[in-house]
């Protein structure tokens, strides 16, 4: 079973998953995967094509200030980089679900309903946090203005629409404890 983990920028993604792999899941990181893809000699080819070869800072780092500037107003531009790193981190994904075949597999892509890939998974879980709480988290990770994260935010579902189309919910605004709701939802897959 392939169990889809989602939410908007902030929402808490990460320690969710990391919650279900100490839980015995096997974790697939989509955002993390397509950053290291970036390095593959064949993408990194197609992308210095498509963006110039400021797109990278160094032989391990990327410029995201850079590509953010290219693809923020420029949705062509989007879809053709996607159009490179979604394919290859989808292939990616194939070969860990074959080496994790006897495990549940928590998928965590942050644009799992923006890039139409619902249908690749069996459940969904979406992470919800209040967008005051999102916000201060994304500055502080990412040394971002509130402008800028309130930027990406908006470029993404709203957190209503995405609750609306999950299996499970699981709110990170500290009213509830994440590992109550995270063992709730692991109680219910071991059922299914």
């Amino acid at each position: 079973m392939v169990v889809g983990l989602t939410g908007g920028i902030g929402s808490g993604k990460s320690i969710v998953t990391r919650m279900f792999e100490i839980l015995g899941y096997a974790t697939f990181n989509s955002d993390t995967v397509a950053r290291d893809t970036y390095f593959d000699p064949e993408i990194k080819t197609q992308v210095i094509k498509l963006l110039g070869a400021s797109a990278y800072l160094s032989e391990r780092s990327i410029n995201k200030t850079y590509i953010g500037s290219l693809i923020f107003d420029d949705s062509i531009t989007l879809k053709k980089l996607n159009a490179i790193i979604h394919p290859a981190v989808g292939r990616k994904f194939d070969v860990f679900k074959a080496e994790n075949s006897h495990k549940i597999i928590i998928k965590e892509t942050a644009l799992l309903f923006e890039a139409n890939l619902q249908h690749q998974v069996d459940k969904i879980i979406v992470v919800v946090s209040n967008d005051h709480e999102r916000t201060k988290r994304v500055m502080e990770r990412d040394g971002l203005s509130q402008d800028e994260v309130l930027k990406k935010m908006k470029n993404q579902l709203p957190q209503t629409d995405k609750a609306s189309k999950a299996d499970f919910v699981i709110n990170n605004n500290e009213e509830e404890f994440l590992i109550t709701q995270v063992l709730k939802i692991h109680k219910e897959l071991h059922v299914a």
